[in-house]
């Protein structure tokens, strides 16, 4: 399961690069959607614990002073 993990996110950065870096608008909105997909199969592939981080992690913000769900108040 890490390596397929490791690969998605691998291949979400890579798209991430490309969406940046191009000009052409087609590109963009094609590499936003393969970074997009590969990051939605690493949350699947990831172990429960990681998945508990990801869930957890925004609602434990969320109850610090200062921060919120917009960001810094």
């Amino acid at each position: 399961m890490l390596v397929s993990c490791l690969a998605t996110l691998a291949v979400a950065g890579v798209s991430i690069v490309l969406s940046l870096n191009t000009t052409e608008e087609i590109v963009k909105v094609a590499m936003a959607g393969v970074a997009g997909l590969c990051l939605i199969l690493s949350l699947i592939f990831a172990p429960w614990p990681v998945k508990a981080l990801v869930l957890a992690a925004p609602l434990a913000l969320d109850r610090l002073p200062g921060l919120g769900a917009i960001g810094i108040r």
